[in-house]
């Protein structure tokens, strides 16, 4: 079918202008965009990839290598400078969320080595998409590992296979794109600063471009064909344009003072690290090829910038994705303040200033390189001191104090974490006001939850221990059809000595004595959190401890790979205020909004954790749950809890006990029985860096 036009999409400049500069450029990085649904992000993507050139390829290589610089380490290779060739399309590849590493990078047949003394290599992915677009949909979703392997490649231009004592490289370069919704989980923000670009794009808000959008897909759809047509010469021009701009990218010119302006702009902004500049830099060489000049300008610099800055300012893992641009435009002002302010001062120090010897007014030119702008000795001294005292001035783009996502500062940390000493304070819960809201204290790190059971191994992670695909190897088995890890070789030779009868002279190893390896590794779990919020937690402070408490557990989870939940019960009812999710932020988000006050209905909190586990069983049966379940016991509206403990049966739960003073009635300790759970108190869950298994199996 004939794909829709790149330049029939209406609206979305920054979508546009990003990936054209990536086409230009791919040393850029890539281009993340990020959307709600039906926003049209994989049809502009796929619309891309028919805007590049064609590609001249060695005839009968799999790796697309370029006739006129053939790739030395090619696999296929070497290629000769006269080999046969042919031209094709750029390819466009797309690599679905449930690829494995193997269909990545390429894989190795170890069947055929072991059997046929040959090393087969299969390519992968990777191989299909070099000189062309390789997209990722919905890369949120995808393994970390294979995220990581993708940006690497894309970095690097070259993807590396190293299996079994067996070494494989091939050229892969390639124009990245990813595409997420998220409403399904944010990328780690380490993964998405590999990114170059990150777009946001969303529906158009007028009513005009909607019906535009609309006109314009109903057309497409009754006749591809025609409606392409339509765009034909837009979209040569683009084509023709992406050409030339490669051709002049080599020739195109950085300034120092735009260098510098780079620099100043991402110190202002407070990006970590050095690949911030490094991206505003290729996007601005980028951009004015694509514009078709020869010297990059300050508009670049502020144009690539706004394309490749805001994601990167990120100072916690659980800050909100979303970009700042009044941030960056004040990053931008205060670089252009700081290259006027050197410029002038430079200006004045130059030999055809007013300040020279022959001045009746300014400093003695033999008084150093500070001369005309240093201070009086005779002045007092700035506030905090000087270059003299080993002091600094006030800086407001100085290091501060980094803050959590509550608010609280270093000074505020200790108040809001779980306290022995502290003077009891009496218990009103009648007098908390019902709706409440407390704020959390700082994050701290919590004492590892985990169960105690091998997991599976479904979906990796860094919780429960599980039989997985990597780890460490404790055994072998005889693998269930091809095999679909590494092989244990020890036991393959064994299992062929055997069928031999131990005759190991010119043994030959067959395909049915192959053994493949078991490991066992870590898997991610579904954290499911039941939150106390009645008029009991709100008692001396209790809930700012207790989202103290949760923040830090949902900051574990998040480190985990977990997924994620919460449950609340306060007044009659219990409420799931965040159905199960990979995306902490929201979490986060949840919790600081949380109130308090009225009655426990701590059954109906039970009750509604027993229908979502069930549900999250049907939907991810390989994933297992494991349920904290925060409350001080009390039940004061619904029926007794223990009648909700069969419902619960073989779910491995924690009951973090909040009962705080010197009275205490222990009743979370009860309820901890009944679901046969482990008890710990609150002030035991920060207790050092230590795992704690939790016993029930599921």
């Amino acid at each position: 079918m004939t794909p829709y036009p790149f330049s029939a999409v209406v609206g979305m400049a920054d979508l546009r202008l990003a990936l054209l500069l990536t086409a230009v450029s791919p040393a850029v990085g890539g281009v993340l965009v990020r959307g709600e649904k039906g926003t049209a992000k994989s049809t502009i993507v796929r619309a891309l990839a028919g805007l590049l050139p064609e590609v001249a390829v060695v005839r009968g290589c799999r790796f697309a290598c370029d006739p006129a610089a053939p790739d030395p380490q090619c696999p296929d290779g070497p290629h000769a400078p006269d080999s046969p060739h042919y031209r094709r399309p750029s390819a466009l590849v797309e690599l679905p969320v449930g690829a494995t590493e193997d269909r990545v990078v390429g894989t190795l047949d170890i069947q055929r080595a072991l059997a046929d003394g040959v090393k087969a290599y299969e390519p992968g992915l990777l191989a299909g998409a070099h000189r062309g677009v390789l997209y990722v949909d919905e890369v949120n979703l995808l393994p970390d590992h294979l995220v990581d392997l993708l940006l690497d490649a894309a970095a690097m231009g070259r993807a590396h296979v190293e299996r079994d004592g067996v070494s494989v490289k091939h050229a892969a370069r390639f124009l990245l794109v990813g595409t997420m919704n998220p409403e399904e989980g944010e990328p780690r923000p380490q993964l998405v600063d590999r990114f170059g670009l990150v777009v946001n794009v969303a529906a158009p808000r007028d009513a005009k471009d909607r019906a535009e959008v609309v006109r314009r897909r109903l057309a497409y759809e009754a006749g591809p064909d025609a409606f392409a047509a339509r765009f034909a010469g837009d979209e040569r021009e683009l084509a023709a344009r992406i050409v030339a701009a490669r051709e002049r990218l080599p020739h195109v010119a950085l300034p120092d003072a735009e260098l510098d302006r780079i620099a100043r702009v991402c110190l202002a902004y407070g990006v970590d690290g050095m690949r911030a500049d490094i991206v505003v830099a290729r996007c601005a060489v980028a951009l004015a090829a694509w514009h078709g000049r020869d010297t990059v300008t300050a508009e670049d610099v502020r144009d690539a910038a706004r394309l490749a800055l805001p994601h990167r300012r990120r100072r916690d893992p659980l800050d909100p994705p979303g970009t700042d641009e009044e941030k960056l435009d004040e990053a931008l002002a205060e670089a252009d303040a700081q290259q006027r302010e050197e410029e002038s001062r430079q200006d004045g120090d130059g030999p055809d200033s007013d300040s020279g010897p022959d001045s009746d007014s300014g400093p003695d030119p033999d008084s150093g390189p500070d001369s005309g702008g240093g201070p009086d000795p005779d002045d007092d001294p700035p506030p905090g001191g000087g270059p003299g005292n080993g002091g600094s001035a006030p800086d407001d783009r100085g290091p501060a104090p980094r803050q959590s996502e509550g608010g609280a500062g270093p000074d505020d940390r200790d108040p809001a974490r779980p306290r022995t000493d502290a003077a009891p304070e009496p218990d009103n819960p009648a007098g908390a006001a019902a709706g409440a809201q407390a704020p959390a204290g700082a994050a701290y790190r919590t004492r590892t939850l985990s169960i105690a059971r091998r997991g599976t191994g479904g979906h990796t992670g860094k919780r429960s221990p599980a039989y997985a695909r990597r780890g460490r190897v404790i055994g072998s088995r005889v693998p269930q059809g091809k095999l679909a890890g590494a092989p244990h070789l020890p036991a393959t030779l064994r299992a062929a000595l055997h069928r031999r009868g131990g005759r190991g002279e010119g043994s030959v190893v067959h395909p049915r004595d192959l053994r493949e390896a078991v490991h066992v590794g870590r898997e991610a779990n579904l954290v499911l959190f039941v939150v106390d919020a009645s008029g009991s937690m709100a008692a001396r402070k209790r809930m700012t401890i207790v989202k103290t408490a949760v923040l830090s557990l949902l900051r574990d989870a998040y480190q985990r790979r977990d997924r994620i939940g919460m449950i609340t019960f306060r007044g009659h009812e219990a409420d799931q205020v965040l159905p199960p999710t990979s995306s902490h932020e929201v979490g986060v988000m949840r919790l600081a909004s949380l109130r308090t006050g009225g009655r426990t209905p701590l059954a109906a909190g039970l009750r509604t954790a027993a229908a979502t586990i069930t549900t999250e069983r049907r939907r991810d049966p390989r994933r297992r749950p494991l349920l904290i379940v925060v409350t001080d016991g009390r039940a004061t509206s619904g029926p007794d809890p223990v009648s909700v403990a069969p419902a619960l049966a073989g779910v491995p739960t924690v009951v973090v006990d909040c009962e705080t003073g010197p009275i205490r009635l222990h009743l979370a300790g009860r309820l901890a029985t009944a679901l046969g759970a482990d008890l710990m108190p609150l002030d035991a869950l920060e207790a050092g860096a230590g795992t704690h298994p939790v016993r029930k199996a599921a």
